[in-house]
């Protein structure tokens, strides 16, 4: 999915008021996470670069999650909408759709990628 495919989508699905730069800061936000606690600590994260999302950014620059694990991004999008809004019983369903969207991607990926050992501390 590309950036502008999920800012279109989630517009369709969820009208709302908000910039295309506020969705684009959103999905950098995602990425930058999914990036971090995923997949840089698995073999082969040098091959995934990653330097966020702004308004210079290409529409059809490539997000991050594949198909079928890409809708991650409409619902992330849908609940910081939510919250944006003040509407936080609408956020609580929509960010318990997000985690298990992010689960499944986290589970699909630990499945798949090899993790780098030495890279975990714990306290």
């Amino acid at each position: 999915m590309t950036l502008l495919e999920a800012i279109s989508r989630i517009d369709a699905l969820k009208p709302n008021t908000y910039k295309q730069s506020v969705k684009t800061r959103w999905l950098s936000d995602l990425d930058g996470i999914i990036k971090k606690e995923i997949i840089d600590v698995h073999e082969g994260a040098d091959a995934v670069s990653f330097e966020g999302y702004d308004d210079d950014t290409s529409p059809s620059a490539l997000l991050l999650v594949p198909a079928p694990y890409d809708d991650i991004y409409l619902k992330w999008l849908e609940a910081s909408i939510d919250y944006a809004n003040g509407e936080y019983g609408k956020y609580n369903n929509s960010i318990t759709m997000y985690n298990t969207a992010y689960s499944a991607f986290a589970n699909y990926y630990n499945r798949t990628h090899m993790p780098i050992c030495g890279k975990f501390q714990f306290f």
